[in-house]
């Protein structure tokens, strides 16, 4: 009986004979790449034929074929061809050694150090050319570079003003910017330059680089490459340059029948596709090894591995290809994949099969399920994708990018959770509706009532004004403009969620007598006075001047103490500091609307005081900005309350509560401050500032009623002369002077 040890032993020497067999075996085939009697290597890169090495050594197809084995100074071998070494060498391509171009600066913009030879140029006659897969780089924040080859020449420069425009991972012209090359260039030359010689990025960048390179390799890291020291090293060691190669120049149609065609036997012929003709080989469909070489091409045995065939009993291996069969009895074609083998005389497995086909169904029904989910999610954010940039959001990023501020706070909502905080946008949730949207009551998750604004269906210039009052609204602070809490880009139309008010409007209380008992002439003069110091604060002391260019009643929101708030900025303008004005394309309301401006389109400042001295009569009369009169035609109040003191007659128009509670003199300088906000030319207007200085200065005054001072009663008034027994004119013009008159001739309200 053999003993227990030696059965072990014996396992462990047939072992290592199957493992010295495979390794043999699989050497051997790992050997059989180049010529007989030719060395395979080069420190580690593997040399295959049409490669060799060493020149003169009959190795390499033909002498631009031959790689050269250098000994380095550190005693390891470098592939080389030419000066260039070699990393890699595949069926199409090689890898080679890059080279970069580069300047350095000092603080003062000097030269400190630089690499003009950045160039590379590949022989004619060589089976090189530079691949579609390199793609030309420049790094640097005040750089050009010139690169030009063989019909092809692209210059490119690059700048960044600040550090915050450089993004890692973004190689589009902040910092870095890539432009692939043509296929089958032979040479390129890079010349690289400064504009400013990094003076004003010097102190955190202080040198450009220019290179040609494989593109997937290289990852651009933002500020980290600007400031690295060893940038050149990294990059000289990770970003390889791609060569393709191919043999000769003629195609394989030409190329086939002559003598020193080098496809072998089992391969095929493919033609280069860089333009410059050539062509290299491969083997055959079920074949392996190297095309190049005399029964280098030898059949795979599909049937040795399982998983290269699809057969369920019986596998043959042939040239190239397979076949499967079942054994002596059976029926089927023996495919995994089709009907298998099937014994003989066996009963249908109706069991199994009834159960089988139950958690098919089932398993489909849940990946059909699931699948349709998917879909359905990829669609959602593939929609929400598509309304984000249709509704300005890449527009509202690169505005927010080059601000100083920014919207940091501001929330971004979800389109499913606005949509739960208006009950899907009820009828009964909306608040109002405007020129540029409607305005919805929600109720957030926090139990914050909010406004929603949700825009119409946007056109580009749509897009503007809703980008812009979320830019304005930001970079405001102040108790009297409503409070903007954030947006949402992601559904249809563009959403604004601001703080609710909850009053309503200034036109509302005015005009439809909403809450009449607390508008007293008192709390008007307080209104007038909130309104016009906001106003003088978005001119005057804003971080940069705002122009609302919408000022009107139904833009005044009140809050529960009856506390003025400035709102609807989808028109507003933002003044730069060093303008006075800015030409636009006319927008604003009927009747509010700046004759002077709808005549240039000029649009200044005192714009919206014209509008705000609208907002005045509106307060003192009671009278919409545009009136129907009894034979049903418009007049504008400004026009109507300008010709009214020009007639001595403003008492007829005044709301019997302003008069008879007014002062005489409270009155008569309100009188004064609308006519003067409503001239015709807007440099004859006073500012915002000026405005809010006189009406806190009329809230102070206090008098006897100016319908007391008559003695009358509230229906004795009509038979009153009017507020002035000299006619008021603080410009000195007459009642029938060119100047008070200018309006009529030369506006109309649209």
């Amino acid at each position: 009986m053999i003993s227990l040890p030696y059965q072990i032993a014996c396992c462990l020497f047939y072992a290592c004979v199957l493992l010295l067999t495979l390794a043999s075996a699989q050497y051997n085939k790992a050997a059989n790449v180049t010529k007989p009697g030719c060395r395979k290597m080069c420190g580690n890169l593997t040399v295959p034929y049409p490669f060799g090495i060493g020149l003169g050594s009959g190795c390499a197809i033909n002498s631009g074929f031959v790689i050269n084995c250098s000994i380095s100074t550190d005693g390891t071998q470098k592939p080389l061809i030419a000066n260039i070494e070699v990393y890699d060498i595949s069926d199409a391509e090689l890898r080679v050694s890059n080279v970069i171009s580069w300047r350095c600066y000092d603080s003062n913009g000097a030269v400190r150090s630089e690499n003009p030879l950045g160039w590379t140029r590949l022989g004619k006659s060589d089976p090189y050319s530079f691949s579609a897969k390199n793609s030309f780089t420049i790094v640097g924040c005040d750089d050009s570079a010139l690169i030009t080859g063989r019909n092809f020449e692209y210059n490119c420069s690059i700048s960044c003003s600040s550090t915050k425009e450089v993004i890692a991972g973004e190689c589009m012209g902040n910092g870095c910017y890539q432009v692939q090359i043509p296929k089958g260039l032979k040479y390129f030359d890079p010349i690289i330059s400064s504009t400013q010689n990094h003076t004003d990025v010097w102190y955190f960048n202080q040198c450009g680089y220019a290179f040609l390179g494989e593109a997937d390799r290289f990852h651009f890291g933002g500020l980290q490459d600007l400031s690295d020291i060893t940038f050149y090293r990294r990059t000289m060691a990770s970003v390889p340059i791609v060569l393709d190669w191919a043999i000769g120049n003629l195609t394989c149609a030409q190329v086939r029948d002559r003598k020193d065609y080098a496809c072998s036997r089992n391969s095929q012929c493919v033609d280069s596709n860089t333009g410059l003709g050539g062509y290299r080989c491969r083997c055959n469909d079920g074949y392996e090894g190297n095309p190049y070489l005399s029964q280098g091409c030898q059949d795979i045995d599909e049937c040795a591995d399982p998983s290269t065939n699809t057969c369920e009993k019986n596998c043959t291996n042939t040239p190239g290809s397979f076949y499967c069969s079942c054994p002596s009895g059976y029926t089927g074609d023996g495919k995994k994949d089709g009907r298998g083998c099937i014994a003989p005389y066996s009963e249908f497995p109706w069991i199994k099969f009834s159960l089988g086909t139950g958690v098919g169904l089932i398993s489909l029904v849940i990946v059909v399920a699931l699948l349709y989910f998917c879909i359905k999610k990829r669609k959602l954010i593939e929609l929400r994708e598509k309304f984000f940039q249709q509704n300005g959001g890449l527009l509202l990023k690169h505005r927010i990018s080059t601000k100083e501020g920014g919207v940091d706070a501001t929330r971004i909502f979800t389109a499913e959770e606005l949509k739960k905080a208006t009950n899907n946008y009820a009828n009964d949730r909306i608040l109002g509706r405007g020129g540029n949207g409607i305005v919805y009551r929600g109720v957030l998750r926090d139990t914050r009532i909010v406004a929603i604004k949700k825009s119409r269906i946007v056109d580009e210039s749509q897009i503007e004004q809703f980008i812009n009052e979320v830019l304005i609204l930001t970079q405001i602070n102040h108790r009297n403009v409503v409070r903007l809490f954030g947006c949402c880009l992601e559904d249809e139309v563009p959403l604004l969620v601001y703080e609710y008010v909850s009053e309503g409007t200034l036109y509302e209380h005015i005009h439809n007598q909403r809450g009449a008992g607390w508008l007293t002439w008192q709390n008007r003069l307080r209104i007038a006075a909130e309104i016009a110091t906001t106003l003088a604060y978005l001119h005057s002391f804003a971080s940069m001047p705002i122009i609302h260019r919408d000022v009107k009643s139904a833009n005044i929101l009140l809050d529960n103490f009856y506390t003025a708030k400035v709102a609807d900025f989808g028109a507003s303008r933002l003044i730069p500091l060093d303008q006075t004005h800015l030409a636009t394309s006319v927008l604003g309301t009927s009747g509010y609307l700046d004759p002077e401006y709808f005549r240039t389109s000029q649009l200044t400042e005192k714009s919206d005081v014209y509008s705000f001295g609208v907002v005045l009569a509106e307060l003192l009369t009671g009278l919409k900005p545009v009136i129907r009169d009894r034979n049903k035609e418009d007049k504008n109040l400004a026009e109507y309350f300008v010709l009214s003191m020009d007639k001595n007659s403003l008492f007829q128009i005044l709301d019997r509560r302003v008069s008879r509670e007014g002062s005489l003199e409270q009155l008569q300088k309100m009188a004064e401050l609308v006519k003067n906000c409503l001239r015709s030319r807007g440099e004859d207007r006073p500012t915002m500032k000026e405005v809010a200085i006189e009406l806190e200065g009329l809230r102070k005054l206090t008098g006897i009623s100016w319908s007391n001072q008559h003695g009358q009663e509230e229906n004795d008034q009509d038979e009153l002369s009017d507020l002035y027994t000299v006619q008021i004119n603080s410009y000195g013009n007459s009642p029938n002077s060119d100047s008070s008159r200018i309006m009529h001739s030369t506006y109309k309200p649209s």
